[in-house]
């Protein structure tokens, strides 16, 4: 299983991740937190996947939320979940949408891609964040590969050491607000939250 493997098999297994994605929402306490840190409400989901629940959230909270899958199939969901919603079937690596936004999300999506691949995706936040923008991505509680499972499917996953994501952070320019490995609050996530230095 490589990485290369991720969005063929989402593409294949999109309407059963759906059907049995946790809907309780046990996110919204980390979902709050990283709205409370954003400077306005112009959001990029970034591997949104079927939208329901993190982005529905968001728009119920008046959120304009673009979001943005490499499945096809995914994004397919994802505009028909949030049809007033802003739906790009592109690559998270090397985006360019060419305008910033206030809160950049990359919630069991980002980890995905291999270990170089993330380091690349630290400029792809960058330059897709608003002065004051706040970011918000998963990882694993360590550096490493592991191979988990959607819908019955192996995937691939692999995570950075802490240092080196905090390196990664500050390089682009984003100050770490709180990192809690496996938060037993969260069904045992990791969870990054940074903000970008607003220009006086």
């Amino acid at each position: 299983m490589t990485p290369d493997a991720i969005l063929p098999t989402y593409d294949r297994h999109a309407d059963d991740y759906r059907r049995l994605r946790n809907r309780s929402l046990f996110e919204r306490r980390w979902l709050d937190r990283w709205l409370a840190h954003m400077p306005g409400r112009r959001a990029l989901d970034l591997g949104c996947g079927p939208g329901v629940p993190i982005a529905a959230y968001l728009a119920d909270r008046r959120v304009a939320v673009t979001g943005v899958d490499g499945s096809e199939a995914m994004i397919a969901l994802f505009r028909a979940a949030l049809p007033r919603a802003e739906a790009i079937h592109a690559d998270m690596r090397g985006l360019d949408l060419g305008r910033q936004f206030d809160g950049i999300l990359a919630w069991n999506s980002f980890f995905h891609l291999s270990a170089d691949d993330q380091r690349g995706m630290f400029d792809v936040f960058a330059r897709h964040a608003a002065p004051g923008a706040a970011l918000m991505f998963t990882s694993g509680p360590s550096e490493g590969e592991a191979i988990g499972d959607v819908a019955g499917a192996p995937v691939y996953h692999a995570s950075l050491s802490p240092a080196a994501y905090r390196d990664a952070l500050a390089g682009a320019g984003f100050d770490v607000v709180d990192f809690v490995p496996e938060d037993p609050a969260c069904n045992g996530h990791t969870i990054w939250l940074a903000r970008r230095a607003a220009i006086a």
